[in-house]
């Protein structure tokens, strides 16, 4: 079997049938034998340039090991999906199960976030606290 890296592009007001035919492509790739190493769902990103008229899609990346059958199943798939507006099939030498830089830069942004809004919340917190704590020692 030859290992592949797929990368397709859904329609953004398609989004929530994303984790449905991520199911459905794993089923058809596990069913035939195949591996998956690694699956990213990237979410809902800007395009590049506008592909009919959409300036954002929903981008999903899968490196995956699969004979020929299923990966010629998958493009037809992804032929006649009308929420699939782009797909790549890349094949590869090796199997790739370490995360994208891409993956990686969006965790680390989430996490970055997350840490802003938790320090930004504790902030307030705090100086409320403060004048109450030096109300008391006046007393």
């Amino acid at each position: 079997m030859r290992h592949y890296e797929i990368v397709f592009l859904v329609h953004p007001d398609q989004s929530e049938q994303v984790p449905a035919m991520i199911e459905r492509y794993k089923g058809i790739i596990e069913g035939q034998s195949g591996k998956i190493h690694r699956l990213e769902d990237w979410g809902r990103r800007q395009l590049a340039y506008p592909i009919n008229n959409l300036h954002k899609a929903h981008y999903v990346m899968m490196n995956v090991e699969a004979n020929q059958a299923a990966m010629d199943e998958l493009s037809n798939l992804f032929r006649f999906n009308d929420a699939v507006i782009r797909n790549m099939v890349l094949q590869t030498k090796d199997a790739v199960a370490v995360p994208s830089p891409l993956f990686k830069s969006k965790d680390k942004d989430s996490r970055d976030r997350r840490d802003e809004r938790h320090a930004a919340k504790e902030a307030p917190a705090a100086a409320e606290e403060k004048p109450v704590a030096q109300e008391q020692a006046a007393e």
